[in-house]
């Protein structure tokens, strides 16, 4: 009896490679089962923007650490309006590692960022605001220092108010003078808040 080589199944990720690559073939890899065929969905993906909410939707359900990084890159690579809402969709997210990988995200997109700040440093939770504050931390935008100053002159929330004092303390100028001082009156019993003031102060005056 002549030999019969057994078939050999192909890989999943090979599989789903030989899928179409344009948009509805991608959408539908971007859900597949094997974490290598999302992964290059996801990188694929970056060419359509308009496949903003799809990369949104996975990345708020996937648990493969390479794949959330691709979805990710191909959102700051997107980086328009509807990448950043999304972003901020994933600031009110109950778990910590999104939170945080969608304020680095964010950090990359000043330019898309800067017209939601200052709704977001208003946001009726303060955390969400805490969160706006830290995607400031590296923000490289122009308005950063007077966004910090609104926050230490106008929130009423001590440990908004805590988070964006430390950050003013490194990026202030001579502007953020008076703010600070009125910040120490405005939680005069709030320990934390003068010894951040000061020490912002002390920063900015040897500046």
């Amino acid at each position: 009896m002549p030999f019969v080589k057994p078939h050999t199944p192909v890989a999943p990720e090979h599989d789903e490679r030989a899928r179409p690559r344009d948009l509805a073939g991608l959408r539908a890899i971007l859900n597949a089962p094997d974490p290598m065929a999302r992964r290059w969905a996801a990188r694929d993906l970056a060419s359509h923007p308009e496949a903003v909410t799809d990369l949104i939707a996975r990345l708020e359900v996937e648990s493969d650490p390479a794949v959330r990084e691709a979805l990710l890159t191909s959102l700051t690579e997107i980086g328009d309006a509807a990448a950043v809402a999304g972003l901020v969709r994933c600031l009110r997210s109950q778990e910590a590692a999104l939170r945080n990988e969608a304020i680095e995200a964010m950090k990359n997109l000043p330019e898309a960022v800067a017209p939601v700040m200052t709704d977001l440093l208003r946001d009726p939770d303060p955390d969400v605001r805490i969160l706006a504050v830290n995607v400031l931390e590296s923000l490289r935008h122009p308005e950063v220092e007077n966004w910090l100053i609104a926050v230490v002159r106008d929130d009423a929330h001590v440990n908004v108010c805590a988070a964006a004092v430390d950050l003013l303390g490194e990026v202030g100028s001579t502007a953020a003078l008076e703010p600070l001082e009125a910040l120490k009156r405005r939680f005069p019993d709030e320990p934390y808040i003068a010894f951040a003031a000061d020490l912002a102060l002390k920063r900015v005056r040897e500046a």
